[in-house]
């Protein structure tokens, strides 16, 4: 708010319905500004479409399709080759929102050429704006080179999904002084590399906003606490697609509910003959 006038603050990213690509540049000049990112992840053309007209500032092709969209039991199985239609549907269906697109586990690991090799598929193939994947001090290398090679990188520490056998479950990570600072040392480490923005997933809150402070990077938080310059959610559990959502996730709405009831009022009225009335059909 400008204390002058009274009047709303210029935003510092491109305004919601406006046929203007957010950047990296917009990522940094929001957190100059104190302006929260906003992020969701999208698998599909449909939900990508309503997400970017609703202002998402970023939209995360996650290799969280495997146990939300594939029926898989984690992330782990999840390969290039799946990611890539599902991004390529994204990118193509949205105007204003960056596309980040994972790469999924196995990936990357070997070193930064094969992280190149990935990312390279990612932007060239599929149309993504942006890569993430996982790991801090010991993928630093991986992030120097793809920025080297103008492919903009979004870091993800804390809990990393695609390690979770090493981490022994689904465990909030950076509890006392040394994971915090070994958090804080990932952190640093991915910025100094070239990273545009880190992802902060299950990490205490206090740990968080140490590690935002620190960085002139954006952070976006996922079971982060408030503190961080964004937040991101897979939409599965925003919208309430579900009878269950991890304890950092709200849920904004019960679309799986909603859906349920279409889907049993259309049977319904088809084994009842009411569905298709006349104004469905055509005359002769």
């Amino acid at each position: 708010m400008d204390e002058s006038t009274g009047a709303p603050l210029p935003s510092a990213l491109p305004a919601v319905g406006e046929d203007k690509r957010v950047r990296i540049h917009h990522l940094a000049a929001a957190k100059a500004a104190g302006e929260r990112l906003t992020m969701l992840t999208a698998y599909d053309a449909p939900t990508a479409r309503i997400f970017d007209a609703a202002g998402i500032d970023m939209l995360l092709v996650g290799d969280s399709i495997g146990d939300n969209m594939l029926a898989l039991d984690s992330t782990i199985p999840v390969t290039v080759d799946e990611l890539v239609p599902a991004v390529r549907a994204v990118a193509r269906s949205t105007r204003r929102a960056m596309v980040v697109a994972d790469l999924p586990f196995g990936s990357y690991e070997a070193g930064p050429q094969q992280a190149l090799a990935s990312a390279v598929r990612m932007l060239k193939e599929a149309g993504a704006h942006a890569v993430k994947f996982e790991g801090g001090v010991r993928v630093a290398e991986h992030v120097r080179l793809l920025a080297g090679a103008g492919i903009p990188v979004v870091g993800h520490i804390g809990f990393t999904p695609q390690s979770e056998n090493m981490l022994g479950g689904k465990r909030v990570q950076g509890r006392g002084d040394d994971g915090a600072e070994r958090l804080c040392e990932d952190a640093v480490a991915l910025q100094d590399a070239g990273a545009v923005a880190v992802v902060l997933e299950m990490v205490p809150a206090p740990v968080a906003a140490r590690v935002s402070e620190i960085l002139h990077i954006p952070t976006i938080g996922i079971g982060a606490g408030p503190h961080c310059d964004g937040q991101v959610l897979v939409w599965l559990d925003m919208a309430g697609m579900g009878d269950w959502s991890p304890r950092f996730a709200k849920q904004f709405a019960q679309l799986g509910a909603a859906l349920q009831q279409a889907a049993s009022d259309y049977a319904s009225e088809v084994r009842s003959g009411s569905f298709p009335a006349p104004q469905h059909s055509y005359d002769a």
